[in-house]
């Protein structure tokens, strides 16, 4: 079962976290696998949406799956430990904020390495630091929802509702919202 998607190939993240996470509780070692490879996408842009360098994300990161692991009866429902974790990781990293600021150079996360060409990696580093900053100059709202779903394949709404508060029938033409700002800012800069 390890490595295998859910039944639903369409299943949402919250549902693939849930089911993965449920495997766990009941033996399946492997199946924590499964879970972080699910998660920590959107908890890492979770972490880097508060400013954090690339190492104090990772610490976050790491600080959220251990308090998980270590007591795994904290999260007894399944369909809670996405929104655990995202609340676990929201606090971690703005404890982590609380003591230092970041420069805006550390907060633009950086593509995967995937051994690119000189020319490419200019590229793509260009690429990303014109989109992150794009991003970056956008209100706050609009950061956390964009960071979050943008790494979503089918949000559950009503999981981001829970994690950001909104309303759920707002969360959609919020997010139009915040696309049409920062497509107006990249295409501002090409002008």
């Amino acid at each position: 079962m390890h490595g295998q998607p859910p039944a639903d190939a369409s299943a949402s993240l919250w549902d693939r976290a849930a089911e993965a996470h449920a495997r766990w509780r009941a033996g399946d070692r492997l199946a924590l696998d499964d879970l972080v490879r699910t998660l920590t996408p959107a908890l890492w842009h979770t972490a880097r949406s508060y400013g954090l360098s690339e190492d104090a994300a990772k610490d976050v990161l790491q600080n959220a799956w251990v308090r998980l692991v270590r007591d795994p009866g904290q999260v007894r429902d399944s369909q809670a430990v996405a929104g655990w974790l995202l609340t676990t990781t929201r606090r971690l990293a703005w404890a982590s904020t609380r003591a230092r600021e970041v420069p805006v150079e550390e907060v633009a996360p950086t593509a995967p390495d995937s051994s690119p060409t000189p020319e490419e990696a200019a590229i793509a580093g260009f690429e990303a630091s014109r989109l992150w900053g794009a991003v970056n100059s956008l209100n706050a709202r609009c950061q956390r929802l964009l960071r979050i779903v943008a790494f979503a394949e089918r949000p559950d709404y009503a999981a981001l509702s829970a994690d950001t508060g909104m309303p759920v029938g707002s969360i959609g033409p919020t997010r139009r919202r915040c696309l049409d700002k920062l497509r107006l800012l990249l295409e501002g800069e090409l002008a």
